[in-house]
């Protein structure tokens, strides 16, 4: 079951974006949509990073670009760039 919400992203430009959200009920994540996994260096056992897993309960690529929105006015002044 989809749980769509409206986002505003800013990759590659400003766009509406309507994506899946993680299950709030979920028992592995608790709605948080993944876990952090930190990792060490094999040979040193030193910390070498951490990585993102993403959970199974949502779908961290189903999002759908609704609408390019314009670059945020310049302070004081007004854009010259078309709205849409």
């Amino acid at each position: 079951m989809l749980r769509l919400r409206l986002r505003v992203t800013n990759c590659p430009g400003r766009t509406l974006t309507l994506t899946d959200t993680p299950r709030p009920d979920c028992l592995d994540c608790q709605g948080e949509g993944g876990h952090y996994r930190h990792y060490g260096d094999y040979d040193t056992g030193e910390y070498a990073g951490t990585e993102w897993d993403p959970c199974p309960c949502w779908d961290v690529g189903r999002s759908w670009v609704l609408l390019p929105l314009p670059r945020r006015r310049p302070r004081g002044g007004y854009s010259d760039e078309p709205p849409f």
